[in-house]
């Protein structure tokens, strides 16, 4: 089943194909792994992971349990995304990819709900904990439906099954030249700093710190967690047709205002001593720019920070780009956790204003140094960066000739 002719182009090149059912559902159930950050052998980590948490009688279960977790995230950060960038084609790639982002954000907003209603439960942090197993269980089932990317088989040697598999998803028999471009290229041989995380992981404290009432605080992350998952869709429409450089100006403008907005807020209900209190319309107000922020981090740097850097590394290095990528990501992640709650303590109201000056970075780096990549077919990805004024210098040079073979 297939709907609507794509065309890929770039510097006149053009690959014909449809969006079919093949493509659409091994993309979602790839997605999925965005609801516990992976799949295939990382959903064997995660299930047992789950399991050890849940049922756990000691602290040392839940130690193993967690660094099992660790381990499904790092095997399947890097695998997910790739796996989504080399199944979709080019012209709606980022939606595809973006469905990732979008898995996440509920799971996120899952987990929150899951907590609100199991915070006064005796044994409900058995539940929040081992609920992880049910879609570690169909992620499992659905890896094994799941078939290999026509690049991966390329770089095996299996080139006349990668053919029938560019066949199969782009829904028509003529891809020799999408397959040839692929063969060529083949044998050619930072978001957690925008403060989101302060948020998402550490919201019920963050809300109870302001004054807010436990399960007031429980259910302002769920609300949160609700515009997280609603502004990803806003990225899944929106990445294709204004690409990724505007989504990310965007977005590191309105999350740089809200910043300032919450720790200006912040500064002058509490000061430097860090006492003080809202009022119920201040507390709405306060809520009302931190979902601002979340739904500007979900339609921008949070989905683009998975789907730009899957995009630009050519076909030899992206699985170690990827890799980096991730390894990145946690380590930001793994630090900003723990040094959260030490930083809240001492820079109170500034630690908004901290996160502002990175996001503020950050966006000045879009503007000077990043390249658009919206809707290039990923073997043409080192001219795009041959292109760029700064990144041409550590490009190699080579250029392509119009039958698209590499000369020097």
């Amino acid at each position: 089943m297939a709907g609507g002719v794509l065309v890929a182009s770039i510097n006149g090149r053009k690959y014909e194909g449809n969006v079919t059912m093949f493509v659409l559902v091994t993309c979602l159930v790839a997605a999925m792994g965005g609801l516990l950050f992976g799949y295939d052998l990382g959903g064997l980590f995660f299930l047992v992971g789950a399991l050890l948490n849940g049922f756990a009688v000691n602290i040392e279960m839940l130690i193993i349990g967690r660094i099992l977790l660790g381990f499904g995230v790092g095997y399947c950060n890097q695998s997910v995304l790739m796996y989504l960038y080399e199944m979709a084609p080019a012209k709606i790639r980022g939606a595809l990819n973006m469905g990732f982002q979008m898995m996440i954000t509920i799971g996120i907003l899952g987990a929150n709900i899951i907590n609100y209603f199991t915070s006064n439960l005796e044994s409900g942090w058995r539940i929040s904990l081992g609920i992880g197993v049910v879609p570690a269980i169909l992620l499992c089932i659905g890896s094994f439906f799941l078939g290999d990317t026509p690049n991966s088989m390329i770089e095996r040697g299996q080139k006349e099954e990668a053919k029938k598999m560019l066949q199969k998803i782009r829904g028509i028999d003529n891809v020799d030249e999408e397959f040839q471009d692929l063969i060529d290229a083949s044998e050619e041989g930072k978001k957690q700093l925008t403060g989101i995380n302060v948020i998402m992981f550490y919201a019920p404290i963050f809300f109870k710190t302001l004054g807010f009432e436990n399960n007031a605080s429980l259910m302002s992350a769920v609300i949160t967690g609700g515009v997280n998952v609603l502004a990803t869709f806003v990225s899944i429409f929106t990445v294709d047709k204004f690409g990724r450089k505007i989504l990310f100006l965007e977005g590191g403008v309105q999350m740089f205002i809200c910043q300032i907005i919450v720790g200006s807020m912040i500064t002058i209900k509490f000061g430097v001593s860090g006492e003080g209190s809202f009022t119920h319309i201040e507390a709405n107000l306060l809520l009302f720019f931190i979902c601002l922020y979340v739904s500007a981090f979900a339609w921008s740097w949070g989905p683009l920070g998975w789907l730009v850097p899957s995009e630009i590394c050519s076909l030899e290095v992206r699985s170690t780009g990827q890799a980096t990528n991730v390894a990145v990501n946690m380590l930001f992640i793994f630090f900003i956790a723990q040094v959260f709650l030490t930083m809240l303590c001492h820079l109170k109201f500034g630690l908004f204003f901290f996160f502002a000056g990175f996001v503020l970075i950050m966006t000045i780096f879009i503007v000077i140094f990043f390249p658009e990549t919206n809707n290039v077919p990923i073997e043409e990805m080192n001219k795009v960066w041959k292109c760029q004024w700064f990144w041409t210098k550590f490009v190699p040079d080579v250029v392509v000739d119009q039958d698209h073979k590499v000369v020097a």
